[in-house]
């Protein structure tokens, strides 16, 4: 006599629909993760990209509440923020940045996405990036948007970042660009005079593959 045990023939409809959904996950996944990639400037590091390129691999070390202090507020306001640092950025701005990015909140966007960059605009003693007055941004576009143009602006002489936040009136506009092509990688050449001391580098960038703008606080010294 045959002991076997039959499948339940419900059971025997639902392998093949259970084995579609896996299959359709799959193929789901990488789509997800490629039109989540966005981009950052690496170079001279912006804010939180230097905290997730210094403490990604070791963002539990309590070592960096002394050595690091902004950007362990940074990790203790939204860990999230910090492995999503391709994603500051805003839509729908139409080129009227002032007007969305109120004073006070240009390193987070206006509270981009929710505000989960608000630790951006901390006041601090950020790590800062020592470059010559002729320099190049180098910025890091995960999924080739383009840009329409990137626009580059330091703050003025006597600014500190250390002790004051940052406004529209604070900043020199030096270099606007062209359109570029779709690129991972994007190179801006920046001629800022006799310029020494420290200083923030705002970077704004306007991705060409929808009305998305991202804004980009990157602090210096230039020596």
């Amino acid at each position: 006599m045959d002991h076997r045990v039959q499948a339940h023939p419900r059971r025997r409809m639902l392998r093949p629909l259970a084995a579609l959904l896996t299959t359709m996950a799959l193929f789901l996944v990488p789509w997800v993760d490629s039109a989540s990639a966005h981009g950052s400037v690496i170079n001279p590091a912006s804010r939180v990209y230097g905290c997730y390129q210094r403490w990604g691999n070791d963002h539990l070390n309590p070592n960096m509440r002394t050595q690091d202090p902004m950007c362990y507020q940074a990790w203790q306001a939204n860990a999230n923020a910090m492995w999503n640092w391709n994603g500051l950025y805003r839509n729908g701005v139409g080129g009227n940045h002032q007007a969305a990015v109120p004073n006070g909140q240009l390193c987070s966007g206006g509270h981009a996405e929710g505000g989960r960059y608000n630790a951006m605009d901390a006041v601090g003693d950020w790590k800062t990036t020592t470059i010559s007055s002729n320099f190049t941004i180098q910025l890091y576009d995960q999924a080739s948007h383009g840009a329409d143009y990137f626009r580059v602006y330091i703050t003025k002489p006597g600014f500190n970042p250390v002790t004051s936040a940052l406004t529209w009136n604070d900043m020199q506009l030096v270099t606007t660009t062209g359109r570029y092509g779709q690129s991972q990688n994007y190179s801006i050449n920046v001629n800022a005079g006799s310029r020494s001391g420290r200083a923030v580098v705002y970077t704004i960038w306007q991705a060409s593959h929808m009305d998305q703008a991202y804004y980009i606080c990157s602090d210096v010294v230039f020596s």
